[in-house]
């Protein structure tokens, strides 16, 4: 009786460990939102200075293009680092990217003024 009891609580704790291991990052609280290529052009929203729901995160394979636009209640200076693409963006105003991903790696996207980053571009082979 007592291994029948023992068995039956391995088995609870090895569902519990996998249904947690399978949420993986849906349930923390991180403020990153992932978008891929094939979702469509993502559009981030900077309010008061910080991109609307945190840091959102852009993944494309090497080779397509990396299509986003930069909605801004401040003016600054959208900053592609790596591929070292510069556009500004005016108060109430937005400003679009679209540049095929050549160079593979993770970059940052900040508004440069504030030196607050507002997406990670994430490029894979």
């Amino acid at each position: 009786m007592k291994r029948a009891g023992l068995l039956a609580l391995l088995v609870a704790v090895l569902v519990v460990a996998f249904v947690l291991a399978k949420s993986g990052n849906n349930n923390d609280n991180n403020s990153t939102s992932t978008t891929s290529a094939k979702s469509g052009p993502v559009v981030i929203h900077v309010v008061d200075g910080k991109p609307q729901g945190g840091v959102q995160k852009i993944t494309v394979k090497k080779g397509d293009p990396v299509k986003f636009t930069v909605q801004s209640d401040v003016s600054d200076e959208i900053h592609v680092h790596g591929y070292n693409f510069h556009k500004d963006v005016e108060k109430g105003g937005s400003v679009s990217f679209n540049f095929p991903a050549k160079i593979e790696g993770i970059f940052d996207i900040e508004l440069e003024s504030r030196g607050e980053q507002i997406a990670s571009l994430q490029v894979n082979q």
